[in-house]
């Protein structure tokens, strides 16, 4: 399936909310009816779940609940491609032009979504909008390798975000598609974002428990990956030294 045809619909949305998930059977049924509460009445919206290679039951549920919910699709991976490349899926598949994400674990409340999306439209200079996280329920030392992840990406790229690892993001559709891809690009949207010249958006979002299951990303399968990608990043907004400004140069018709 290609871009054209992910994309193609009678009726496009104005928002589009992706969902990467991987085994999250049990937790897709409830968090899908959050997010239909939060923007029902507000916009045209889609939600695109991008099942990165997931192995348990969680196809056959949004199979289930696609049939008697119009607004929601399903991408499939064949097999596991990481939380940026699901990222990047839903993003090509996406038919609005303000695109948000969130955790598929129900960690993330969809409650902040319109707050996110209103910021976007009210200010066209923001690229981006990033939820920060406050009150976290993930355990001690969870929140201690995000607190030194943060302040270490912070220190290097300077991008003024307290928590780029919050998985609820609200950001233009044509700027992500603009921006150079790689795995583990979600954790560095706000610095890319505005290495093309856009402003950031914040917005704090309560954290809640996980509702079932356990987490799919650890500590040492990226430790090594990010510290690379780290040095990828401060590289690539080094080399950018000016952003062009454009305009159509018109005369007059003879």
């Amino acid at each position: 399936m290609n871009e054209t045809d992910m994309r193609d619909s009678a009726q496009a949305p104005a928002v589009s909310v992706v969902v990467p998930v991987r085994n999250e059977q049990g937790n897709i049924g409830p968090l899908v009816d959050e997010i239909a509460a939060a923007l029902n009445g507000r916009w045209p919206f889609e939600i695109i779940y991008v099942n990165d290679g997931s192995t348990d039951g969680t196809a056959g549920e949004l199979e289930q609940l696609i049939a008697t919910r119009s607004y929601l699709r399903q991408v499939k991976h064949a097999t596991s491609c990481g939380q940026s490349s699901a990222v990047r899926t839903g993003s090509r598949a996406a038919r609005a032009p303000i695109v948000v994400t969130l955790d598929g674990d129900g960690q993330n409340d969809p409650s902040f979504i319109p707050a996110m999306v209103q910021t976007l439209l009210d200010r066209p200079r923001i690229g981006i909008v990033a939820g920060q996280r406050v009150g976290r329920k993930d355990t001690g030392f969870k929140k201690l390798q995000s607190r030194i992840a943060n302040k270490t990406r912070n220190l290097i790229l300077r991008d003024g975000t307290r928590d780029t690892g919050c998985g609820l993001k609200a950001f233009r559709r044509d700027v992500m598609m603009d921006l150079p891809y790689f795995d583990g690009l979600h954790r560095f949207l706000p610095a890319l974002v505005t290495r093309d010249g856009y402003d950031i958006g914040y917005v704090d979002v309560v954290d809640r428990p996980r509702r079932m299951g356990t987490s799919n990303y650890g500590l040492w399968d990226r430790l090594w990956v990010g510290i690379l990608d780290l040095a990828g990043v401060w590289w690539l907004i080094r080399r950018r030294k000016r952003i062009p400004q454009v305009s159509e140069v018109k005369t007059n018709a003879r």
